[in-house]
């Protein structure tokens, strides 16, 4: 018998599981890290319905981490404003009750000032010239300072160019808008934005905007495409002006209580997952806006997609006066980069 064919079998063996350890721990890296995350559930809240592009957002996002985690991280979706709306669950992120949502920027501006210069009239003059911008260090900088409100900002998703509908008027030019009674979001620039441009600006939540404009208590609102359509506006708003007056951004925004509860390699797959999905949701709003358009025409609506522009632009002057200097250097910043 060969004993030293025996002898050599274990240092054989040895020699073989070290190497296909050391393969898998290679190969399988991400699937290891995977299976060590602990399971967590997030509670995401946003205050507009199904069809609506925060919740193809939410969606994505719920997607991604269930993929990422391979099924540790699950997310459920309250839509609707089933939460409240979009102060309240700010603040209910603040104190640790509500886990994320998708946020529109107005609101969150309340928070923090500096958000509100995304606000002015007619800064960004392309959705990819805001996107250079809002992903940018600029961008970033400002997203940063949620976390000095308890809050955490993740990343800018969209809610896109804004757009006026009313049921009163075919509007053109600033003087159309004289005494219309129009909702616009709970924000001090898009209030003195449109009484400057001569309309009886309105701020109220979305929620109350939708019973309002369905009792005639208001004439108009101003809202991207992809909001319009969601929410059906074509029955009770007879035109619609392609103004695109104001990008509005929206945010993945977290409470900052349970961030900082979360592991950092749970962290880590959070943001990698807001980040993707709120690049989806502008690829998907820019897919779908021609196709909403048309269905907003076939249903009835009057669109005016050539308004004069350069007498809105003209118009809204006095409102870079008032708050051009109260953002700091970022609005300066911003137009430099612009350039």
């Amino acid at each position: 018998m060969d004993t030293s064919a025996l002898s050599s079998t274990p240092r054989t063996l040895f020699k073989r599981a070290t190497l296909a350890l050391a393969c898998a721990s290679l190969l399988g890296l991400s699937l290891a890290s995977h299976a060590d995350v602990p399971e967590t559930n997030l509670r995401l809240a946003h205050v507009v319905n199904s069809d609506d592009t925060y919740h193809i957002a939410a969606t994505r996002f719920q997607e991604l981490l269930s993929e990422k985690s391979d099924g540790a991280i699950s997310v459920e979706i309250f839509p609707n404003a089933s939460l409240g709306d979009e102060r309240t669950l700010l603040e209910g992120m603040q104190i640790g009750t509500v886990d994320m949502g998708v946020i529109t920027n107005g609101p969150v501006a309340n928070f923090v000032d500096e958000f509100s210069v995304f606000e002015l009239p007619f800064l960004f003059p392309t959705q990819e010239a805001a996107y250079e911008v809002l992903d940018g260090e600029i961008g970033q900088e400002i997203l940063g300072k949620l976390e000095g409100v308890n809050l955490k900002g993740l990343a800018f998703a969209e809610r896109g160019f804004r757009n006026i509908t009313n049921s009163r008027n075919a509007i053109n030019t600033p003087d159309d808008l004289d005494g219309l009674r129009l909702r616009v979001i709970e924000n001090e620039v898009y209030v003195d934005t449109f009484r400057t441009l001569g309309a009886n600006a309105v701020p109220m939540a979305w929620t109350e905007a939708l019973t309002a404009l369905q009792q005639g208590t208001i004439d108009g609102q101003e809202n991207p495409i992809n909001a319009i359509y969601a929410f059906n506006l074509a029955e009770t708003q007879n035109y619609l002006t392609m103004t695109r007056h104001i990008y509005a951004p929206a945010l993945f925004v977290m409470s900052l209580p349970k961030w900082n509860a979360m592991p950092e390699e749970v962290q880590t797959l959070v943001l990698d997952a807001a980040r993707e999905a709120s690049t989806y949701a502008r690829e998907q709003n820019a897919e779908m806006e021609a196709e909403q358009l048309a269905a907003l025409e076939a249903a009835g609506m009057e669109i005016n997609d050539s308004p004069d522009i350069e007498a809105f632009q003209t118009a809204v002057a006095p409102v870079y006066e008032k708050y051009g200097q109260q953002f700091g250097d970022y609005l300066s910043r911003i137009q430099e980069a612009l350039q």
